[in-house]
């Protein structure tokens, strides 16, 4: 398998259709932490998968565009936002990061646990970061430290990146934007196999200048 079959509709269709749940449900910790002082406007939610993070924002009366390669991930979004009483705030999208333009005018973009190879990566995150509406929040990242090393074969190195290294890489795209965090962050986590895990998040905020 190519590095980019990782990121095709066939391959997450396939993941997805194979089990009735594949993620949590829980929203991402960084997202609950860095968005409980922002205002709820609207909301990309970048790489949706089954929308814990999209759902926990539309509860909270954030109006989210949930975007996935995976039409199985956005099927079971709306489903859930139905059941959970805000379908009206949640829009699903089918888009492909590598080959799609992304909507943009969002008060706060938000991407996490989505690797992006590191020769593509700088692109992509332009990408991301040109979504976001003036005076708005991009909040993205996680961190190579902590993976556990049977992860290797699907998630080698060059598809992490430090916060430090994301705004690096971000470069002019983030010219006069304010870097509100840019740290390490450890957490506690479980691994899918019920192993404790201890993990790093790359935390990366930036604020669009007006």
């Amino acid at each position: 398998m190519t590095t980019h079959e990782q990121y095709t509709a066939a391959f997450w269709d396939e993941r997805y259709g194979a089990t009735e749940r594949v993620w949590s449900g829980e929203p991402n910790a960084v997202l609950v932490a860095e968005v409980a002082d922002l205002a709820p406007g609207t909301a990309l939610d970048v790489g949706s998968g089954e929308g814990g993070d999209a759902i926990w924002l539309a509860v909270r009366g954030w109006r989210v565009t949930a975007i996935d390669v995976s039409g199985v991930a956005l099927e079971r979004v709306a489903a859930r936002a139905a059941s959970e009483g805000v379908a009206e705030r949640v829009t699903t999208r089918a888009v492909d990061l590598f080959a799609d333009d992304l909507p943009g005018g969002f008060d706060l973009v938000t991407m996490h646990f989505m690797q992006l190879p590191g020769a593509e990566r700088p692109r992509l995150y332009r990408a991301v970061a040109g979504a976001v509406a003036p005076g708005g929040t991009l909040l993205v990242g996680h961190d190579p430290e902590g993976m556990p090393p049977e992860a290797a074969h699907h998630h080698p190195p060059d598809m992490f990146a430090t916060a430090e290294e994301l705004v690096d890489e971000l470069g002019d795209a983030i010219a006069g934007w304010t870097v509100e965090v840019a740290e390490r962050r450890g957490r506690d986590a479980v691994q899918p196999d019920g192993r404790p895990r201890f993990l790093y998040d790359a935390v990366l905020r930036l604020r669009r200048p007006m």
